[in-house]
């Protein structure tokens, strides 16, 4: 007959010393009343419950650190906090650069004489992103952050000219080129990495702290390593000059957008991570073959029931697509070769200079063209290059605190870093970057399709509308160029969702006059008055405040002119459609009387934008009285 045994009262919320003490002299009373009946601080009895519950308080201590350190909210510790933020998908930077923009200067030779002379383009070259220029009185070193090709003018990256010298005659013997530029504060260092037989996921720590940007990874072979986000991202984005050489068809656009975006997949990469310190490390692949390790290898095993003797035949209702895809490792492993890695250090409170004091060039490197043209009258050009910042540099500051590093990881992952709204494709289609072509106006509508049954026009789920504008030199809305809509695509296509098709489409343009009169109050001039009140007109028409399917309200803007000091009363107020384009209008006509209601002028159901291309002309106002 075995043994009964009864169970004993166990209790689980203990959390301190003193109750663990507390419960384990209970605990002894009640079920060792004959063993222990000394408690006595001084007994020996007491001298292992103290012990025992020692024990159980740091235990207790370690178990509820430990959980509060896995929750992003609740962590204390930098280590595990940047942690989870990384696991998240955020990564934290080591402290953060300022930046400005940069007036750069340039002198190229005048050709032609009087009305004819005109700056000689020939001899303006491109100059190389990555430029650095210094400030001096702080010791902080800035680069461009993309190229500055003084060829190139529009609205969203002008070029200023103006005559810098005269001849003897009053020609002009000389011009003064004007590009401004983004600039990023940080000191280019270099570092080389031996590799000899591959290595797994290899981890490669950079003995700088405050590491702000990987400028260039390279290996022996002068084969380039690509940072992306994480591992398995095998694509990246490339630009490309814009020329005939790389795409005929494209190149007569290269003038308003010089640069192609092109999407490369490539298994060359590596991931960049902040450790708590402050140091950087690298982090690459496991690839360890030439042959591109991101091809999608199926493995049928994965399929069905996984039968013996090759009987898949069985399917389980439930298997996922996704299953029958892996890669084979996560970009490749560096193996008997020489990375040589460029990398920029910086940042902080002390990169945030004054206005004016960026002005000493010490790197540059100039892109040009001079087949058949004079190499002295380059070097004096070359040489003319000169910088300035109109503008204090801002933006520099320390690494991020623990609960800025909390409230970005959340921002971050709530974002996904995908366009899954509407919202997100209209904010991805202006964040492209200006060099592939610039966005002026954006908007998003769900594509259509006929129902082959009903034959009525039914939502098509499975694809999305775009609709683009950009703007002319004149800063005029204008549809946007082949290559500006190829490159938006490619751009796109990293964020999109695998089921969303984006048809990417002309806006519209509805261009408008406005007549309008007005009684001036008594003692005023009446000519001052309306001069007044169509610079408020030309104020509420700005093109930079209107959007896409924005209704026009009569009643707002009459309120407006009424507000104009000298007005005593708006008498009449007209809108009417230009659409004549001889007269370099868009040639849309728009039933404007048909589409106003209550004194609102409603945009048509094709998304359009209302503009008033010439306001100097297209505004009209007249003085009467009663």
């Amino acid at each position: 007959m075995g043994i009964q045994t009864s169970k004993k009262d166990l209790r689980y919320l203990n959390k301190d010393f003193s109750n663990f003490r507390d419960k384990l002299i209970d605990y002894s009373k009640t079920y060792f009343p004959d063993t222990f009946t000394d408690f006595n601080e001084a007994s020996p009895a007491m001298v292992f419950i103290e012990m025992a519950a020692y024990v159980g308080d740091v235990l207790s201590y370690y178990l509820d650190n430990q959980l509060r350190e896995s929750i992003l909210t609740e962590a204390q510790e930098r280590s595990n906090i940047m942690a989870i933020a990384r696991g998240m998908g955020y990564k934290t930077p080591p402290s953060l650069a300022s930046s400005c923009t940069l007036d750069v200067y340039l002198l190229v030779p005048a050709i032609g004489t009087g009305a004819s002379a005109a700056p000689d383009w020939r001899y303006a070259p491109i100059v190389d992103a990555g430029m650095r220029a210094n400030a001096q009185q702080a010791s902080q070193e800035f680069f461009t952050l993309s190229p500055i090709d003084f060829q190139f003018s529009s609205s969203a990256d002008p070029t200023d000219v103006s005559v810098y010298k005269i001849d003897a005659n009053g020609n002009p013997e000389s011009y003064l080129l004007k590009k401004q530029v983004s600039v990023q504060s940080g000191t280019e260092r270099e570092l080389k990495i031996e590799y000899e037989s591959p290595v797994k996921f290899d981890k490669f720590l950079i003995p700088d702290k405050d590491v702000v940007e990987i400028i260039d990874c390279r290996d022996s072979d002068n084969n380039k390593w690509y940072e992306v986000d994480y591992l398995a991202q095998n694509t990246i984005f490339e630009d490309v000059r814009n020329t005939a050489l790389q795409d005929s068809e494209l190149s007569q656009f290269g003038a308003e957008t010089p640069y192609l975006l092109k999407l490369r997949k490539t298994g060359r990469r590596f991931t960049k991570n902040t450790r708590a310190d402050m140091s950087t490390e690298l982090l690459f692949g496991a690839g360890n073959s030439g042959q591109a390790d991101e091809l999608i290898v199926p493995n049928p095993d994965n399929i069905g029931l996984q039968l013996p003797y090759g009987n898949t035949s069985a399917m389980d209702n439930a298997w996922d697509p996704s299953n029958t895809m892996f890669t084979r490792a996560y970009g490749q492993a560096p193996a008997n070769t020489v990375l040589t890695v460029r990398y920029l250090v910086g940042g902080g409170i002390n990169s945030n200079v004054k206005a004016g004091t960026i002005t000493d060039v010490t790197a540059v490197k100039f892109t040009k063209d001079a087949d058949g043209l004079s190499g002295a009258t380059f070097n004096f050009v070359e040489s003319s290059l000169a910088v300035s910042n109109p503008e204090p540099a801002t933006g520099g500051k320390s690494a991020e605190t623990l609960e800025e590093i909390r409230h970005n990881a959340i921002a971050h992952y709530a974002s996904q870093q995908r366009a899954v709204t509407r919202e997100d494709y209209i904010i991805r289609a202006y964040t492209m970057p200006p060099r592939f072509g610039s966005i002026a106006k954006a908007y998003i509508v769900q594509d259509e399709q006929v129902n082959p049954k009903s034959g009525d026009t039914v939502e098509n789920p499975l694809a999305l509308n775009l609709y683009v504008l950009a703007y002319n030199k004149d800063k005029q809305l204008t549809n946007a160029n082949a290559v500006t809509k190829e490159n938006l695509r490619n751009y796109l296509s990293m964020f999109r969702l695998l089921t969303d098709a984006v048809n990417i489409k002309n806006g519209f343009i509805v261009n408008l006059g406005i007549d309008f009169s007005i009684v001036p109050l008594p003692g005023y001039q009446g000519k001052e008055v309306l001069l007044r009140c169509i610079d408020t007109l030309k104020g509420i028409f700005k093109i930079d405040k209107w959007q896409m399917n924005e209704p026009i309200i009569l009643g707002n803007i009459a309120t407006e002119i009424d507000r104009v000091e000298g007005v005593q009363t708006v008498v009449d107020l007209s809108v009417h459609c230009k659409f004549d384009k001889d007269s370099g209008y868009s040639g849309n006509f728009y039933d404007i009387q048909s589409a106003t209601k209550n004194k609102i002028i409603y945009p048509s159901q094709d998304p359009c934008i209302f503009e008033i291309k010439y306001p100097d002309s297209d505004i009209r106002g007249k003085v009467v009285s009663f």
